[in-house]
C-alpha cells in the first residue's frame, strides 16, 4: 500500500480501521473516512512538481456520458484544504466512485477494467463547471488522465487543465458520441492523441482534427506552466537585477 494523500500530518495521528478489502484511515482534518492507503491502485501521486510534455498519447478512454460535470462532482469542496497537487486520485469523481461505507461502485465506469486505467475521457458538454477550484485538474492528473474530451467546457476549468499539463479538446456533440462509442469497446479501443498534428486518430485510423491555441499547444508541448516559462528567461531575470542592484 502506498499514501494517497500528501497531508503532513503523522500517521500516528490517525486511527485506521478494518472495512471489506482495504484500509481506511480516519482523517479528523479532513472531517470523515477517506483513503489513505490503498493496495494496488494505479492513481499516479509523484513528488515530482514540473508539468510533464504533452506531444502524444496512447491510451484507453473512458465513457462519461453526463453533461454539466462540475468541479465538486471532480472533486468535493472538503477536499480543498490540502494545497499539494499529488494524492488526490483517490477522491475524483468521489461521490460516484464511492458508496457511504467507502466501497467502490461497482458499476461506476473508473472503477471497471480496464477502464479504472484510462488516460482519457470522454465527457458531455459543460464539463469542469461551478467553481474555479484548481484541485479539479489535479485530481484527474493524479488519477492518470491527461486529456478530457467534451462539446464544451466551463472556461476556468478550460484553463486551468492547461496549466496543469491537462489537454482538454472541443469537438462537435456528433463526434464526442463517436468517441464515446468506441471508449465502450475498452481495452481493444485505444484512441491516440497527437498535439503536433492536432488529430485525434480512432481505433479504425479515422484522424479527426481538432483546434488548439498556439501558445497553449506551445506550453503543453513543451512541459511550461507559468513558472516553467518564468524561469525560461532566467538569464534575462538575472542580467536585469544585476543591472538594478537588486540582490536575492
Amino acid at each position: 500500500a502506498r499514501l494517497s494523500l500528501g497531508l503532513a500530518e503523522p500517521a500516528a495521528q490517525c486511527q485506521r480501521s478494518r472495512a471489506p478489502d482495504r484500509w481506511r484511515w480516519h482523517l479528523p482534518m479532513l472531517g470523515g473516512i477517506r483513503y489513505a492507503a490503498e493496495p494496488s491502485h494505479r492513481h499516479r501521486s509523484t513528488s515530482r512538481l514540473t508539468m510533464q510534455p504533452f506531444t502524444k498519447l496512447t491510451g484507453i478512454a473512458a465513457p462519461l456520458p453526463m453533461a454539466n460535470i462540475d468541479t465538486d462532482m471532480i472533486i468535493p469542496a472538503k477536499w480543498l484544504k490540502t494545497i499539494k497537487r499529488t494524492g488526490l486520485g483517490v477522491a475524483l469523481f468521489e461521490s460516484m466512485r464511492y458508496r457511504e461505507d467507502s466501497a467502490e461502485h461497482p458499476e461506476f465506469i473508473l472503477n471497471r477494467e480496464p477502464w479504472r486505467n484510462a488516460q482519457i475521457l470522454i465527457a458531455g458538454e459543460n464539463f469542469g463547471c461551478g467553481s474555479s477550484r484548481e484541485h479539479a485538474p489535479w485530481a484527474l492528473l493524479d488519477f492518470g488522465i491527461r486529456c478530457v474530451i467534451a462539446p464544451s467546457f466551463a472556461d476556468i476549468f478550460y484553463n486551468n487543465c492547461f496549466k496543469n499539463g491537462i489537454l482538454p479538446i472541443k469537438l462537435p456533440q456528433a463526434i464526442c458520441d463517436r468517441l464515446m462509442e468506441d471508449a465502450r469497446m475498452g481495452a481493444n479501443s485505444r484512441l491516440s492523441i497527437d498535439l503536433e498534428r492536432q488529430v485525434v486518430v480512432r481505433p479504425n485510423g479515422e484522424e479527426i482534427p481538432f483546434q488548439v491555441d498556439p501558445f497553449r499547444r506551445h506550453c503543453l508541448l513543451n512541459g511550461l506552466d507559468d513558472i516553467g516559462l518564468t524561469l525560461a528567461h532566467v538569464d534575462k531575470i538575472a542580467a536585469y537585477e544585476a543591472a538594478h542592484g537588486i540582490s536575492a
